[in-house]
C-alpha cells in the first residue's frame, strides 16, 4: 500500500480527465442524458448505501465499494455487466479490501434479496434478486482486471478530520461536512478530484450551510487551487438542485427501462 496520496494507484491511475470521462461515456450517453444517467447512478449508489448499512460496514467500505462502482462505469458501458449485479459485488470486494472482513456469500445473497424486495420494491416491482454467488464471484473477477488490481481507494474523510481539527474541533461543521462527503459520492468528483479538496469543498459547502462567516480567513489561507474546490462545489450543488425536482420512486422504473442492458441475461 502506498504511503501517500500522491505516490499511490489511486493519483496515478484513477485520476480521471473530464473529457475523457464524457468520451468513454458516449456510448450510454446516446442512449440517456446526461441527468438520465446521473439519476441511474444515483440509484445504484443508494443500492450501496442501504447494502452496506443492511451488513453493518462502516462508511469507508460503502465509499470504497461506491467508488468502485464509477471506476468501472468510467471504463465500461452499462451494457458490460448489470448494475445491479456490480454493485453487491464492489461491497463484497471492498469490505475485504477495507480489511472489515469476508462476507459470507449467503449473507451477501439474503442481504440482498431482502434489500431488493424491501427497500426498492418501487423500482423492481415483485421481481427477485436474480443473482447467486456463482455470479459474484464471477463479477469479481471481471471488476478486478477492469479496476487493474488498484483497490486502495483513498477518501475524504480523514483529510476532513484533519482540517476540522485544524479549525477547532467543531462537531456541527463535522456532521455537516460528513455528510456532505457521503453525498459527493453520487457525483463524478471522487474520480475528478483528490480527497483533500473534496473534503475541503465539502468543507465550503457546510460553512454556507451555517452561516460561518468567521472562517474565510482560514479558506484564504489554503495554498490549493480554489478554481478546483468552485468545481467541486459546483458538481455537489448540482446534485442538489437536481434532488429538487426528482422523483425517485416515480420515474426509476422507466429509467431502468431505457437504461442498456447486458446480453444474454444471466440463467436463473
Amino acid at each position: 500500500m502506498a504511503g501517500n496520496f500522491w505516490q499511490s494507484s489511486h493519483h496515478q491511475q484513477w485520476m480521471l480527465d473530464k473529457q475523457d470521462l464524457i468520451r468513454d461515456r458516449q456510448h450510454d450517453l446516446n442512449i440517456l442524458s446526461e441527468e438520465e444517467y446521473q439519476k441511474i447512478f444515483n440509484f445504484f449508489a443508494s443500492i450501496i448505501q442501504v447494502l452496506g448499512e443492511q451488513l453493518k460496514l462502516r462508511q469507508q467500505v460503502i465509499a470504497t465499494a461506491t467508488v468502485y462502482f464509477k471506476r468501472f462505469y468510467a471504463r465500461n458501458s452499462l451494457m458490460c455487466i448489470d448494475p445491479l449485479l456490480l454493485a453487491p459485488t464492489c461491497v463484497f470486494l471492498a469490505s475485504k479490501v477495507e480489511e472489515f472482513g469476508v462476507i459470507s456469500n449467503s449473507r451477501l445473497i439474503t442481504t440482498c434479496q431482502t434489500v431488493i424486495k424491501n427497500k426498492f420494491s418501487y423500482a423492481y416491482g415483485q421481481q427477485e434478486f436474480p443473482y447467486r454467488t456463482t455470479h459474484i464471484l464471477e463479477c469479481e473477477f471481471y471488476l478486478l482486471e477492469n479496476l487493474d488490481c488498484c483497490l486502495i481507494v483513498y477518501q475524504p474523510y480523514r483529510p476532513l478530520l484533519l482540517f476540522v481539527q485544524d479549525i477547532g474541533q467543531d462537531d456541527q461543521l463535522l456532521t455537516y461536512a460528513w455528510r456532505i462527503v457521503n453525498d459527493s459520492l453520487r457525483t463524478d468528483v471522487s474520480l475528478l478530484y483528490p480527497p483533500y479538496q473534496i473534503a475541503i469543498g465539502a468543507l465550503h459547502i457546510a460553512c454556507v450551510m451555517l452561516g460561518k462567516e468567521n472562517l474565510k480567513p482560514w479558506f484564504a489561507e489554503l495554498n490549493v487551487d480554489m478554481d478546483k474546490i468552485q468545481e467541486i462545489v459546483r458538481s455537489i450543488i448540482n446534485l442538489y438542485e437536481m434532488w429538487k425536482s426528482y422523483d425517485e420512486k416515480k420515474e426509476i422504473q422507466q429509467l431502468l427501462a431505457k437504461m442498456p442492458k447486458p446480453k444474454p441475461a444471466p440463467q436463473r
